[in-house]
Parts: structure tokens; C-alpha cells; sequence
């Protein structure tokens, strides 16, 4: 059970300047109250929504967790010209030879960590890891640069010996955790189970984890399953079968792959539906096939149903682009106040997500520090900055019980984008 505190990206993609995303809370005294957790004497925030304009670098920023998380576990397994996953701001002629950095600040029981690294195409440039006391002071376990790598040999033996076996495209901290150190295991731990970055828009790959505690019977199928009749999909029960993988699906594969699928089963699930007389009564069940029946929008919900309802039994945190794609806005506010519900979120897991749905704005589900936004300045740079950095006109930041969701719409609080016909028709208007 780990806690994010911060995401720091530079020079990645549109993302040319270091951009960071807290989920430490503010000083504010905004409703809900609940969406603040404390722990280890740190306040933070249990969830967290990035709004701006189609291109305007929401999805770079989804996608720079899921590479973080991607290199640290990946590292150890590179060969040593392996190339690095280097895609810096392009429109640069300085930045296109600038490292990509990476920094990640998060909360593990009551031990918190900084672990930050930089890279090109073919090395890792820097590399840093430091805990913070019982006080609070930041203290460095090791750090790497062009001249090596240093170690504090008390706070972190497990590195000793180790800097010449690093190649210079691997990082330290996942060799030091693969030859055993317990406190680079520990932190690698977070990479691999602490976090996972999915997409809204393209869902079905994980609709195998949600199949699995259906068939399996597990207690995140039941909560979903209360999940799914409080929003009344229609159907009252999900059933499973395991099948023969079609001999259809098998013919398309090469030889190696037919043989490995041929040993395996699918699992095929049906919903359970009312059957109705002519008079509107219940008068039996009818099984029908769950992904040929049920709309795509349901089927979505089914998919993001296995990594929700498992992020929050493990206290993990869930990062999804385009959570509301193909969804109605009471839903995507139904899967928010999980994640802001003491009851239903006793482990506070966390959820960052992207979003265009302005309805979460007029629902009060999310306090101000909670809302992030993304625009591109005149150089195509993504800005991410958040609600309590704007500065109005007056002088004055955004209110808490101010209208978010209209003066949002107007742009007020930027990032939205600019539609020459539509400011024609507002301004003739007005």
C-alpha cells in the first residue's frame, strides 16, 4: 500500500519544460473533506483530474507514468547497446539534444522516497534515490552523474561494489534490487504493483483481469457486481464459462503460437437478464452472451471494472487516459466517489485521470487542488498547472463555490481550445 505524492516529466514528447502533478493536498478547507487522507504525518489526495484541449498534451503526460514504469522494471533485461525509449520534444533545436527526466515522489507505509532519473537515446545520464526522516529531512541513499555513481555506504550497503557491474544504459536501482538489496527492491516493488496506466479510449485488453474474478469468484467480482446494479445496466447477474479456444481464432497464428493457445481455455461470460410476459411481469431468466448483448459502453465499464475494483482492494494507484470515453457522465462520476469514499476506499487507493466531461466540475466531486489542466503555449510546449496556480483578473484565485464548470467553459481557467466560429458567434452575441 504506497501513496503518490508527486509525478515530475521533462523533455518527453509535447512535454518539453519539467511539469509536475501534486497529490499532496493544499492548505484549502474545500468539500468533500474525505478526499483527503493523512498518513505518515503527510496529507494527500486520493484523486485527481487533468482537463485541457484535444492535443494539448494530456494523454503525453498519461503515457510518461506508464514509460517510467516500463524502464525501471525493464532495465535489467537490456543488453548493452540497447537503445533507450528517447522521445524528447521535437520542436526544440535545444531540447531535441536535452535528457529526458523522470522523477516520482511517493508515500510506502511510513518511509518516503524520491527516486529521479535523466536519459538519451543511449545512456542514463543521472540518477538519484533519498528517503526522508522521521523529521522530515530529505537523505540522499545514492546518486549517479556523467563522473559515476555515489553511495552512502550506511544508508544504502546494498549498492556497495555494484557501480562498475551498471551498464550505461541500465539503471542502478534495478540492478541493486536484482542482485537482492532489500531497500531497491523495495522501491522496484512500487514499480511493478504500486501503479498501473491504462487507456480509456482502448480498454479491451483488460477486460481478461475483470473475466478472471468473475470466474474465480473473487470478492473484487462481487463489488463490482454491486457496482453494476447501482447504476442499473440492466442485467442482475454475470455468469462465466471456460471453453476451447475457436480453432477460427487458431488458423490465423503462426505454428508455435497454435500449439502454445491450443493447451489453453477462454473464458466466456453471459449476463443474466429479466424475461417478461405481455403483461410487464417477471416471469423468467434469459443467459445471453455478455460482449454480443450489452452496449460499448457497458462493455467498457466491464473492462475498467478488474483494475478498479483491484486498485482499491490493494490501496495501489490507477492512471487512465480518457476515463469518460464512451461513458455516460453519471457513471464516471459513480467511479469517482469510489475512490473518494472512506467506505469504499478504506486502503486510499488513488486515481488520476483525463477527462473532457465538464459535468465533474458542477458535481463538487473534486476539490480545487484536485482539478489539473493542460495547454500548449505559442511554442507548442505542454503546460500542466493547477487550479489553485491560476491567477484571475481581480487578482483573486478561483473560489470554491464558484461556478467551475461555466467559467471553465468560457476560459477562464484556460485550457480549452480556441474555435474561431464559436468565439465569432459568442462575441456577436454578447
Amino acid at each position: 500500500m504506497s501513496d503518490l505524492l508527486a509525478f515530475t516529466v521533462g523533455n518527453y514528447r509535447s512535454i518539453r519544460s519539467r511539469r509536475t502533478i501534486h497529490l499532496s493536498a493544499q492548505s484549502i478547507k474545500d468539500e468533500p473533506v474525505e478526499n483527503v487522507v493523512e498518513s505518515g504525518k503527510v496529507k494527500f489526495l486520493t484523486s485527481a483530474a487533468i482537463y485541457g484541449a484535444n492535443s494539448s498534451g494530456k494523454s503525453n503526460f498519461i503515457m510518461a507514468f506508464g514509460l517510467m514504469k516500463s524502464m525501471v522494471i525493464g532495465s535489467v533485461k537490456l543488453n548493452d547497446n540497447d537503445e533507450l525509449p528517447y522521445e524528447p520534444f521535437a520542436l526544440s533545436k535545444v531540447s531535441i539534444n536535452q535528457p529526458t527526466f523522470f522523477e516520482i515522489v511517493y508515500q510506502d507505509g511510513s518511509s518516503r522516497f524520491r527516486y529521479n532519473f535523466s536519459y538519451n537515446k543511449k545512456h542514463i545520464l543521472s540518477e538519484t534515490l533519498s528517503c526522508y526522516d522521521g523529521r522530515g529531512d530529505e537523505k540522499l541513499l545514492f546518486a549517479r552523474d556523467n563522473e559515476g555513481i555515489g553511495i552512502d555506504e550506511k544508508l544504502f550497503p546494498e549498492g556497495n561494489g555494484l557501480e562498475e557491474r551498471t551498464n550505461e544504459n541500465r539503471l542502478f536501482l534495478s540492478v541493486a534490487s536484482q542482485l537482492g538489496g532489500s531497500i531497491s527492491r523495495r522501491v522496484l516493488t512500487f514499480f511493478q504493483t504500486g501503479y498501473n496506466v491504462i487507456s480509456g479510449l482502448n480498454s479491451y485488453g483488460y477486460s481478461g483481469i475483470t473475466e478472471t474474478f468473475f470466474h474465480k469468484h473473487a470478492q473484487e467480482a462481487k463489488e463490482a457486481l454491486d457496482f453494476f446494479h447501482d447504476l442499473k445496466l440492466g442485467f442482475d447477474s454475470i455468469g462465466t464459462e471456460e471453453r476451447e479456444i475457436p480453432n477460427e481464432f487458431l488458423k490465423g497464428l503462426p505454428i508455435a503460437d497454435q500449439m502454445r493457445y491450443s493447451k489453453e481455455k477462454q473464458i466466456k461470460v453471459f449476463s443474466s437478464h429479466n424475461v417478461y410476459d405481455d403483461h410487464g411481469a417477471v416471469v423468467d431468466k434469459q443467459w445471453v452472451d455478455f460482449t454480443e448483448w450489452e452496449s460499448q459502453g457497458t462493455l467498457k465499464l466491464f473492462e475498467l471494472a478488474g483494475p478498479i475494483f483491484d486498485t482499491l482492494k490493494n490501496g495501489q494507484l490507477l492512471v487512465v487516459d480518457e476515463l469518460d470515453a464512451k461513458m455516460h457522465p453519471l457513471i464516471s462520476q459513480h467511479i469517482i466517489r469510489l475512490f473518494n469514499s472512506r467506505t469504499h476506499n478504506p486502503k486510499h487507493a488513488q486515481l488520476i485521470f483525463s477527462t473532457h466531461d465538464t459535468n465533474l466540475l458542477a458535481a463538487k466531486l473534486l476539490r480545487r487542488d484536485q482539478i489539473w489542466f493542460t495547454e500548449k503555449d505559442s511554442q507548442e510546449d505542454t503546460d500542466l498547472y493547477n487550479m489553485m496556480d491560476i491567477v484571475l483578473p481581480n487578482g483573486s484565485k478561483p473560489r470554491s463555490d464558484a461556478n467551475l464548470e461555466r467559467n471553465y467553459i468560457r476560459g477562464r481557467y484556460g485550457a480549452v481550445p480556441y474555435l474561431n466560429e464559436l468565439m465569432w458567434y459568442e462575441e456577436k452575441k454578447a
